[in-house]
Formats: C-alpha cells, sequence, structure tokens
C-alpha cells in the first residue's frame, strides 16, 4: 500500500482545487449571509462541473459517470471538502444506492442524474429513529395481491438534506417484520418516489447552524402511492442497500472534514506568522505554536486513516471498521483544529468579518450525520470483540 499520485490523480486533485478556488469560493460569503444558493447560481455551477468533468464522478464511466476508483474520489472530496458544503454539494455525487436501479429505474432516474437532468436526495432518518434505522415507523404496504401491486406509503421523514433541490427521494421505509437470533426485527425497503407525488408534502425544516444553503427538510407521507417497479431493490432487503451506502458515505464525510480542517490550519497559520502581539508573530509563542503542531499532526493522521480506508474499498477489503475510523477521526480532528484556529485568531474568530466561526459551527455537524460518533465507536468496538466471541 503507497499513495503516491499518479500524474492522473495529481491532474484531478489540481483541477478540483482550481474549479472551488474559482467557481465556489467567492460566492461562499453570499450563501452565509442569506441562508440560500440562487437557482441561477446553482445552474451555472452544475454546468460547469459538467463541462470540467466533475460531475457524477463516483458513477460507471460506462453509464456517462467520472468513473472513479474510491481513493481518487477521496482526494476530490477532500478538496470539495474546503467550500461551503451547500455550494460544493452542487457538484453532486448521487448516492451510490442508485446503482441498485434496475429495468426502466435506469432510464428514468440513474441515468437523469448522472447527467445532471434530475436530482435526487435520500430519506431514512424519522424523528423518532435516528441512528436507530431498524426502528423507523414509515411503512410501506402492498395495496393489492401479486408482485406487481402498488405501495402505499405512510410515515415521517426529517432530516432529510438537500430535498429542496432535488426532484426524487429514495426512500426505506418499513414492509414487515423478521424473526431473528436475536427477537423479531422490521424489513426494510428502498423505493424511488418523485418529490411531486400525490400524497407527498416537503417542507423546509428547522434552520441550522451548521451549513448554511444546505438545507435539511421534513417528508410527509399520507397513502402515497408508488408503483411496484419503483421498488429499489428486493422487498425486505434495504438494509443491505443501506449498508453498502453508509461506508462510502463515511468516508465522504472524512474526505470532506480533512480538507476542511486543512483550509482552516492553513488561515490559523497565515495569521500565527503576521498577527503581532508583545513586538513579534503570536506564533513564535510556546502556546500557539503547539496549538499548530497538534493541527498539522491530527490532519495528517486523519488523512491517512482516510486514504487507507479508500485504498482498501478499492481492493474490496475494507471492513465497516475501516470506514467508521475515517469517519470518527477526521470528523473530530476537524472539531479540534477548528476549535484551536478560532482561539489562535482570538476575538476575531467569532466575528463574521472572518470566515473562522463559520468553519467552526459547520464542523459540528459532521460527528452527528451519517453515524454519530458514538455510533461509529460502537462499530468498531462491537467488531473487536466479535473476535472473540463478545
Amino acid at each position: 500500500m503507497h499513495f503516491q499520485l499518479s500524474s492522473e490523480q495529481t491532474m484531478i486533485v489540481d483541477t478540483v482545487r482550481a474549479f472551488v478556488e474559482k467557481e465556489l469560493y467567492p460566492f461562499e460569503d453570499e450563501v452565509e449571509r442569506t441562508d440560500a444558493i440562487p437557482p441561477e447560481l446553482a445552474k451555472s455551477i452544475q454546468a460547469k462541473a459538467i463541462e470540467v468533468g466533475l460531475y457524477a464522478a463516483n458513477m460507471p464511466a460506462e453509464l456517462g459517470g467520472g468513473g472513479l476508483d474510491n481513493f481518487t474520489l477521496a482526494l476530490m472530496e477532500r478538496e470539495l471538502g474546503r467550500a461551503s458544503y451547500g455550494l460544493q454539494m452542487l457538484i453532486a455525487r448521487p448516492s451510490n444506492i442508485l446503482r441498485a436501479c434496475e429495468g426502466a429505474q435506469i432510464d428514468e432516474y440513474l441515468i437523469p442524474t448522472i447527467r445532471g437532468e434530475r436530482h435526487d436526495c435520500l430519506a431514512m432518518t424519522e424523528p423518532n429513529a435516528g441512528s436507530d434505522v431498524r426502528g423507523m415507523q414509515t411503512r410501506a404496504t402492498r395495496d393489492g395481491s401479486g408482485e406487481n401491486a402498488d405501495y402505499l406509503i405512510n410515515g415521517t421523514k426529517h432530516f432529510i438534506s438537500h430535498a429542496d433541490m432535488s426532484d426524487f427521494v429514495v426512500l426505506f421505509a418499513a414492509t414487515g417484520v423478521e424473526e431473528t437470533s436475536h427477537g423479531p426485527k422490521k424489513k426494510i425497503t428502498g423505493f424511488l418516489v418523485d418529490l411531486d407525488s400525490p400524497g407527498l408534502t416537503v417542507r423546509r425544516g428547522p434552520a441550522c447552524v451548521s451549513h448554511r444553503g444546505y438545507h435539511q427538510c421534513e417528508l410527509f407521507f399520507t397513502d402515497c402511492r408508488v408503483p411496484a417497479y419503483k421498488r429499489l431493490g428486493e422487498e425486505g432487503k434495504g438494509f443491505d442497500l443501506m449498508g453498502q451506502w453508509l461506508g462510502a458515505t463515511r468516508l465522504t464525510v472524512a474526505a470532506t472534514s480533512v480538507g476542511r480542517g486543512q483550509r482552516v490550519m492553513e488561515m490559523a497559520t497565515e495569521w500565527a506568522a503576521t498577527r503581532k502581539q508583545f513586538g513579534q508573530p503570536i506564533g513564535k509563542f510556546q502556546g500557539t505554536g503547539f496549538k499548530l503542531a497538534d493541527m498539522a499532526t491530527e490532519l495528517a493522521a486523519a488523512e491517512l486513516l482516510t486514504l487507507q480506508a479508500a485504498w482498501k474499498c478499492d481492493q474490496g477489503t475494507m471492513s465497516d471498521s475501516d470506514a467508521a475510523m475515517a469517519k470518527l477521526f477526521a470528523s473530530e480532528a476537524l472539531a479540534r483544529v477548528t476549535d484551536n484556529a478560532l482561539q489562535i485568531f482570538g476575538g476575531m474568530g467569532l466575528m463574521n468579518q472572518l470566515p473562522i466561526e463559520r468553519f467552526w459551527r459547520d464542523a459540528r455537524v459532521e460527528r452527528i450525520w451519517d453515524g454519530t460518533s458514538e455510533i461509529q465507536r460502537h462499530i468498531i468496538s462491537r467488531a473487536m470483540l466479535r473476535v472473540h466471541g463478545g
């Protein structure tokens, strides 16, 4: 295992970095101030991303995507992570779950999403079932008999990111109960549901302090009818689909956390080298210099964990623990880096004249979404204990 970048990977990193600095950075302050991304700006960024070949980079090349391997994709995510989340997510990386599309679903959902003609969001989380996915209350029941009977969806989803800028949702709902050695568990099934479907209401959720411009929404299903051909995968096998997606998304959180942390560290280092107190740069004071050293060390470790997990994913050897370790360490390292950076900037770090307070606020959600830090620790420790029969 070695991480020497190829000439192609170096070119991709340089291209993404240049795109982020030229096309995204200039609009960050506006998005932060208004908590919105103008539709014409979103279309412009998306069109430019498609033009330079950055759009849908995680999708297979034979379907029109970028066809990047997981290691190269992690490098790309790292660079995109330096920018405002609401803006960088316009350079879409469609949910990997869409690779499960079959038959008519491919032309109706997968291909248009890769082309940028349609936009997806993912709905798992519910008000009373956050990390407990098996505890979801949203149900899909067959209306009629036979394999081709429609489903009626009833229930509520919340914290659904980007739903206000999407036109269909990858929905997971309970479709029954199965008996297991650990007792009864709900069967989960995936569906593709257009957001303008009768019986489905989309509402903007409460404002969040993190990632302004990237909104979370609430979805309300009341006898929402979904044709059987829009079921994603086999009935009752949705939990397996979710498991495939969560590994990839945890790597995304890890990589973007590293990229944002690197940007924050660079800003803090420049400030420490030029800001003078008591006749010398504050970086020469041990209290500040040691903070910089810790920031650099933690980010280097986070990057190595992330790239190692991505490399293993390409080899087919990545475990749930590998992804969990990367997400856990990188997101918590970002929290420490942004907090230390704010301390280095002092009072100015809390002022909205500088982006430091934004980075500090934005970092908080990374330890919660896509599996809390506690969930990641549970995954890691459970795998350790399982070896000894625990």
